[in-house]
């Protein structure tokens, strides 16, 4: 060991995370060890700023950091904001409260620290020590993404990535290229390193391991112009067991394999361009033993399927069901992605979360005719995943790494056996499509314009009081939504007699509480806040969180939880509009606004005692029964980060009670209104309460939305699987209820069955899967028969004409006589 290494390997061992010293003697006007209290003379919490209540040490020591996120396979240098150091003693920056990497300092007196190897997506806990790692004072938080989401142009690039992972295949040789660009490592020359990533240990044990490994050094010393090309050697022995992994390129002063430095990483791929001889003699047949391996082992593993949810029968369904199933980046048909392993689909999504027992993960892929496309009939079908590929928390312990855990066990799997070999059978024959037989679609509900709610069982009412209200409230598991409205002016400046939903918070089980509200005074519409601080999305749109995902656009905000639930938050004009996604088991367990969950709309109107007004009530009624549900102070989920908020919302009722709106019944809506909003009863209402056919017709679109979802939405029938006869084939691969299979055999078979199948809307099929017998076709016996009578009939003819002709003879020879 190096001894420059060996002293950083002691120091490490000194700087152990320890508790640190409390805060002396008049700490509590400082934010040291107090980021998050809100507490004393002066606030440390993220609303402080807003608020003005800030401890003047607040940017020392709870730190914003630029850039705030990056790969799990580290390397990313990024800055402490605002910090200026003074003299220190050394700089150690942790984080998960174990990690540990050396910071610096550069000419400007910035505090930089690199991002390191993390095992784990989502928000990681970083702490800062100045003091050569004897306190920890300092904290903040660092994003760390899974590596298939990083942006292009934070990584080097494998120029035709398809040729290194096929390179020693028949038709691939040559050279392979890497670029990078070279402004992203400050240095004249690189190192070009290959690392390889292994799960070791007993599978399902507590001794199952990640790690990635150094295995040696491409190129020590290339010129940092942004490209470098080789021709690929096999690599040593010693480095055969690695058929996974990744380049990392750093400045080439660093020692080989240093952890936690500055560096640039590839894609993860399949390193066909680095194996043994053996590979290049004979791929096929190498990789038919990789696969035949791969085989024996997963017999031996656990039975995962069983656990994976249903997919949705139909691409609409899939696309529609957001709470549970997400956009598979690899096969998008919204960004025109050629779906690689999928050829013959258009879109595939993956569930959102992983399995609980074995993290094992669903894909479920369609066709552009709107079906599932199963293994069982192409080999382009939906494939689960032993390993889900956004991994699952702990993360660190196998199968659970995200990206690469699902590399191990379903990726390069599908290269020995359907890229590399044609083995694809065995594959597919361990990973068969679930189906949809069991599928049952979420229920929506949703809420928008001056606000109209649509609920779970259909029905709907208008309930425009000023304030914070219950959305949705569940038991068990716990779930609650919350939403605000305010009222605004009219453009006559007199004021407005309806509100809109301004802003919507949600919590699940006592873990993070996410809020989306509109935002003022800002480039995009929207803004999210996690646990009361605002996130930036300037970085990354996707989001791993603790008990939920978010995925982000500048207009709508996807929130996916733990428990399959589903919300959908976007900005329509001047209002949020709020959809709600709930799987079956929320059945009976709903409260709130948004109704009573069971497929009745006669009970949605309960009350929090307990009572139920009618389906009939009036809109007086139905404005008492919103007021019941309003947020309690005790439970709001609401962050109150401006004297407007604290002084509207916290300090006063959660509604208002000195407002009074219009109410639907007793509003005349003008023809032409009418009119104007196409017949939609909710534009012409909220053009008539706010005085603008803009809020109206944001209404009508929401609405709209709304309706075209319920109709994706609708349960579908499905048969199940239908096989084809042995030696023959069948015309169709739909099985939903109406579709009709049509059979035949091959030449040589004749069929013995019926010739068609049609689903059923029970569920079933009419008739069972015939068979092809051995033998004659119907047409070749046919055409036996035909053509045995056809040549007795010409005998017939033959003879007849024979007999006339001697006939005619006969009388010839009488008559000369």
């Amino acid at each position: 060991m190096k001894p420059w290494l060996l002293l950083w390997t002691l120091l490490l061992l000194g700087a152990a995370p320890g508790p640190g010293p409390q805060p002396t003697t008049g700490a509590q006007n400082s934010c040291a060890q107090r980021c998050g209290d809100k507490n004393g003379p002066c606030s440390c919490h993220p609303t402080c700023r807003g608020l003005n209540t800030c401890c003047l040490d607040v940017k020392d020591f709870c730190l914003d950091i630029l850039p705030y996120s990056g790969s799990t396979m580290g390397g990313k240098d990024f800055v402490v904001q605002w910090l200026r150091p003074g003299a220190i003693q050394g700089i150690v920056c942790r984080f998960q409260e174990r990690v540990l990497t050396r910071g610096w300092v550069d000419s400007r007196q910035q505090v930089h620290c690199v991002s390191p190897l993390l095992y784990e997506s989502g928000l990681i806990p970083f702490t800062l020590s100045l003091d050569n790692g004897r306190t920890f004072d300092r904290s903040g938080t660092w994003l760390a993404v899974h590596p298939s989401k990083v942006s292009e142009t934070e990584k080097c690039l494998l120029v035709n990535e398809t040729r290194w992972q096929y390179y020693g295949t028949a038709g691939t040789e040559g050279t392979l290229t890497v670029t990078w660009s070279p402004d992203l490592l400050p240095t004249r020359s690189v190192s070009i390193e290959l690392w390889g990533y292994q799960e070791t240990g007993k599978p399902y044990s507590q001794d199952w391991t990640a790690q990635w490994s150094f295995l040696y050094t491409l190129a020590p010393e290339v010129s940092n112009n942004g490209s470098f090309t080789f021709t690929p050697r096999p690599a040593a022995p010693r480095f055969q067991q690695w058929h996974v992994g990744a380049l990392r390129i750093l400045d080439s002063a660093r020692a080989d394999g240093e952890k936690d430095v500055q560096a640039l990483w590839s894609n993860e791929h399949a390193l066909a361009w680095h194996l043994e001889e053996a590979f290049r003699a004979d791929p096929v047949a190498w990789a038919r033993n990789q696969c035949l391996a791969w085989e024996k082992l997963e017999d031996q593993l656990p039975d995962f399927l069983e656990e994976l949810p249903a997919c949705p029968c139909t691409l609409t369904q899939a696309r529609a069901d957001t709470g549970r199933f997400f956009t598979d980046y690899g096969c998008d048909i919204e960004n025109g992605s050629v779906c690689t392993y999928h050829p013959e689909a258009v879109h595939c999504v993956r569930s959102v979360q992983a399995s609980p027992r074995y993290a094992a993960g669903q894909q479920c892929c369609y066709t552009a005719d709107n079906m599932q496309l199963l293994t069982a009939d192409s080999v382009s079908g939906s494939t689960p995943d032993r390993g889900h590929d956004w991994g699952a928390p702990p993360f660190r312990v196998p199968p659970r790494v995200p990206g690469l855990s699902h590399w191990l066990y379903d990726v390069i799997s599908f290269y020995y056996c359907c890229l590399w070999a044609p083995e694809c059978p065995r594959y597919m024959s361990r990973r068969p499509s679930s189906g949809c037989r069991n599928y049952q679609p979420p229920s929506l509900a949703s809420a928008f314009g001056d606000p109209h709610f649509l609920t779970f069982d259909g029905a709907n009412f208008t309930f425009n009081g000023r304030g914070e209200y219950v959305l949705l409230e569940v038991g068990l598991p716990r779930l609650s939504v919350q939403g605000r409205t305010q009222s605004d002016m009219m453009p006559n400046g007199t004021q407005a007699r309806g509100t809109r939903l301004v802003a919507v918070a949600v919590q699940e089980d006592s873990l993070d509480v996410l809020e989306v509200r509109l935002a003022s005074g800002s480039a995009t519409p929207l803004q999210v806040l996690l646990n009361q601080r605002v996130l930036s999305f300037d970085e990354q749109s996707w989001m791993d969180l603790k008990g939920m995902f978010l995925s982000t656009t500048d207009k709508r905000v996807s929130i996916m939880l733990s428990s399959g639930a589903g919300l959908e938050v976007s900005s329509q004009g001047s209002s949020l509009s709020v959809s709600v996604l709930l799987p079956e088991k929320f059945q009976n367990r709903t409260r709130g606004l948004l109704g009573t969950l069971n497929g009745n709309p006669a009970d949605d109107f309960t009350l929090r005692s307990g009572r139920v007004l009618p389906a009939s009530a009036s809109a007086r009624q139905l404005f008492e029964f919103g007021a019941d549900w309003a947020v309690r102070n005790e439970s709001s989920l609401f962050t109150y980060d401006s004297r407007f908020l604290v002084n509207n919302f916290l300090y006063r009722p959660k509604h208002d009670p000195s407002y009074l709106p219009l109410f639907p019944d007793e509003v005349d809506i003008p023809p032409q209104v009418d009119t104007l909003c196409k017949g939609d009863p909710f534009c012409s209402f909220d053009v008539v309460a706010t005085g603008s056919l803009s809020v109206g017709n944001a209404t009508r679109t929401a609405h709209q939305l709304h309706r075209n979802r319920v109709q994706s939405l609708q349960p579908v029938v499905s048969c199940g699987w239908l096989a084809s006869p042995a030696n023959g084939y069948k015309n169709s691969f739909q099985y939903l209820a109406g579709s009709t299979v049509h059979f035949g055999c091959q030449p040589g078979y004749s069929l013995d069955g019926a010739e068609a199948s049609t689903c059923q809307a029970d569920g079933t099929w009419t008739m069972p899967t015939p068979k092809c017998q051995k033998g004659r076709s119907y047409t070749v016996l046919l055409s036996i028969i035909f053509g045995g009578l056809t040549a007795a009939l010409l005998a017939v003819l033959l003879y007849l004409l024979i007999q006339r002709r001697k006939g005619h003879r006969d009388v010839l020879w009488g008559s000369r006589a």
